[in-house]
């Protein structure tokens, strides 16, 4: 075992003393030991559950003969941090929870691990850690909070709650109205109930195959997620018996049926963030024209919030993400031939799987659009390309031209919109808040929620090397590559220059002639860093572009 450098043997006596000191007993030094990383904290209500996801996965790895030993994981609640400094430490912390778990792991030799995530950056960074790791390994989740069901009985999510806030300052919505949203659109623990990022990164942890059918799905309160859990626990002593590594599931096959499912589901943008840093620390590259490539051939079959109506428990009703998968199937739009954690192929996990609703699941005869939910934009305001969720984007403003209003903070473009400032037409661009400008590439769910909640979701675009909550729907533009830091063309866009965006062409672009451009750039010096000490300096000196996963470069 790989534990057996720091249990057998003589000159091990003083690591095994200190296992003493734990409290384990010679038995349990015997058999393999179970890193269960636990997200467990008392400020994410995605992870207020997860001592009891904890303890039942430590009873499943108990029960398969192995010895569970918890050690802890940070996770930031985006939803909190969101609309002030908070948010620049949001996905700067997917590179600190991979480091930390790799130095936990590597410093005191677990034979397997069980990840226990539920939020934005803490899944994917868990499942870098995997990946560099490469040890037998499972993920568990929370899972997703239930729908919240307002006052006259209208199901609600957070998404509606940040928009509540832009009906207010529209003068459309008053203070009791948004009371209401207040104490219903969150009514339990785990992760926000639409389709946002962290049920986004849960679901395809199951596709890519580091997970049982269930992780993305389950309702967090449910008692199945409990047995979900145990099954989980159980699940890592085959792995390790059977010598089940995350190189030999997490493949360029894998990754590309992640991709597919992603487009299928209609998930968050920041899946075009997550899954190429994932990649990397497999060896593996994912490219922005790759995306595009497999979102031209993916039907979307899933409206879930912030694109429709349904949640996720509709989805996990309907037959959770492996229904989704073999609605795919039909058109051979996956590999099935690849290794998963249940030790079968995905071909295997896949029989008997049916779709139970075929409102919630559309079938692939039937989609939603014939291509997938995410685009990758690009032109000379973007030469390396930019991410919109299309899903969740007004028919309307699949095509638009307008003049830019500019911005160099969110904190100056939230403050012209709730007075008023932005008209119909407009596209709002926010600049600065990239990887390195930011730093930290803050989400801007507050501009986005105030624009559609004050009615101009339909009519007004906005486009920022920063990037967006899974919560944003319209046209919310982000990623936008070379950021305003690095000298992209973001940063010489000036107010009232006319911008054109073509999401079904995939174009975007800044109809200033490249002589003006090159003049404007002789004149352009780059602002002071925002952040001069820290975290967030040193990331800022390391962080790649987004367009390349925003990961550090060594």
């Amino acid at each position: 075992m790989r534990s057996d450098c720091i249990k057998k043997g003589v000159e091990r006596a003083p690591n095994r003393s200190l296992l003493f000191a734990l409290g384990l007993t010679e038995e349990e030094m015997k058999r393999p030991l179970v890193g269960i990383v636990s997200s467990y904290n008392e400020i994410v209500p995605g992870h207020m559950n997860l001592d009891k996801i904890t303890e039942a996965v430590k009873a499943g790895v108990r029960a398969a003969g192995g010895t569970p030993i918890m050690f802890p994981a940070i996770a930031v609640c985006d939803g909190i941090a969101m609309g002030h400094i908070g948010m620049k430490y949001s996905l700067v912390t997917r590179d600190l929870v991979a480091d930390s778990t790799e130095a936990m792991v590597t410093a005191h030799q677990f034979d397997g691990l069980v990840m226990i995530p539920n939020c934005d950056k803490n899944v994917p960074g868990l499942l870098m850690a995997a990946a560099r790791l490469n040890i037998p390994t499972i993920f568990c989740s929370g899972g997703p909070m239930l729908a919240g069901h307002l006052k006259d009985g209208r199901r609600t999510c957070l998404s509606h709650m940040f928009e509540a806030v832009g009906a207010y300052h529209a003068g459309t919505l008053d203070e009791e109205g948004v009371l209401d949203y207040e104490e219903n659109a969150c009514p339990s623990c785990g992760s926000c109930s639409g389709m946002y990022t962290a049920n986004s990164m849960n679901c395809l942890t199951e596709a890519i195959g580091m997970a049982l059918s269930g992780n993305g799905t389950i309702p967090a309160p449910y008692s199945a997620r409990i047995r979900f859990a145990k099954e989980t626990g159980m699940k890592i002593m085959e792995l390790i018996e059977k010598d089940i590594k995350p190189g030999d599931i997490m493949t360029p096959q894998a990754f590309h049926n992640a991709e597919t499912v992603d487009m299928a589901l209609g998930c968050s943008t920041n899946t075009m963030l997550h899954l190429p840093a994932i990649a990397h620390e497999a060896g593996i590259e994912i490219s922005f024209d790759m995306s595009n490539e497999i979102s031209a051939k993916t039907p979307n079959l899933c409206h879930l919030a912030p694109a429709g109506d349904t949640f996720m428990e509709d989805l996990d009703r309907a037959g959770g993400v492996y229904a989704v998968m073999k609605e795919l199937t039909k058109k051979n739009l996956l590999d099935t031939s690849v290794m998963t954690v249940t030790g079968k192929t995905m071909e295997e996990n896949l029989q008997g799987v049916s779709n139970k609703d075929t409102e919630i699941i559309r079938p692939v005869e039937n989609p939603y659009s014939q291509s997938g939910g995410i685009a990758v934009l690009k032109g000379n305001l973007a030469p390396d390309g930019c991410v919109v969720k299309q899903s969740a984007v007004a028919p309307e403003m699949m095509k638009h031209e307008g003049p830019a209003r500019v911005f160099d903070s969110e904190e100056e473009a939230i403050e012209t919109i709730y007075a008023g400032g932005i008209k119909a037409g407009d596209v709002v661009v926010i600049r600065y808040e990239g990887p390195k400008g930011g730093p930290g590439m803050r989400e801007m769910l507050n501009p986005t929620s105030a624009i559609c909640g004050m009615g101009l979701g339909e009519s007004v675009a906005l486009i920022t090397d920063g990037r967006f909550s899974g919560a944003t729907r319209g046209a919310a533009i982000g990623h936008v590559s070379p950021e305003a830091a690095a000298g992209g063309n973001i940063a010489l866009v000036e107010e009232g220059d006319i911008i054109a965006i073509d999401i079904k062409n995939c174009s975007i672009q800044l109809k200033v002639s490249d002589a003006e451009l090159e003049e404007r750039r002789k004149a352009w010096v780059c602002p002071e860093p925002k952040v001069k000490t820290g975290y967030l300096a040193r990331y800022a000196k390391l962080v790649s572009s987004a367009d390349k996963g925003a990961i550090l470069t060594v």
